[in-house]
């Protein structure tokens, strides 16, 4: 592997990395990871998963390299939105997990809570039985009976998305219904 120690001419550079060359891959490298780098950080914000988005980051360039025009700018112009996709990719997941977690600790409040209701006084279950049959089913097991939702999926063999969905919509249903 040939090592570029001086600088190369930018036109050069993107022929030799679409020729495929792995030396000025590797001096692209080099030269730019840590610039995208520091642009990622400041979108990510954490230093582990910024560097798994560089490590992705690369990967991309490396894959789509047919894909560079240099018409539509430079190369660092073209990789740094690579990088800041990739960035806010990251943080979409990441913020899309979370935001799963939470709804959990929610709901299981709600269970909670409900466990200690007297249903049979207030007429939940009068309202309850004007729903959907599957939303019903999983009022009565999730709220009534005191099943987690990862419970309820097993038992009947449904998706725990699924799951999710309809307590949400079943929930949004039994709020109508009492207003």
């Amino acid at each position: 592997m040939i090592k570029y120690k001086v600088k190369i001419e930018e036109q050069e550079l993107v022929s030799l990395i679409k020729a495929g060359s792995e030396s000025a891959f590797s001096y692209l490298y080099d030269n730019y990871s840590a610039a995208l780098y520091g642009i990622i950080f400041r979108i990510v914000e954490d230093s582990d998963r910024s560097n798994d988005v560089l490590q992705d980051t690369f990967v991309k360039i490396w894959k789509n390299k047919d894909s560079y025009d240099t018409s539509k700018g430079t190369i660092f112009t073209w990789m740094l939105n690579i990088a800041r996709n990739s960035a806010i990719d990251s943080n979409r997941s990441k913020h899309v997990k979370y935001k799963i977690q939470i709804d959990e600790r929610i709901v299981d409040n709600e269970t909670r809570v409900n466990d200690h209701l007297k249903t049979d006084n207030i007429g939940i279950k009068e309202t309850v039985s004007k729903l959907k049959a599957e939303y019903q089913l999983v009022i009565n097991y999730i709220y009534l009976q005191g099943y987690t939702q990862q419970e309820f999926s097993d038992e009947f063999k449904i998706p725990l998305g699924t799951v999710k969905t309809r307590t949400r919509a079943a929930l949004l249903e039994l709020r109508k219904l009492l207003n």
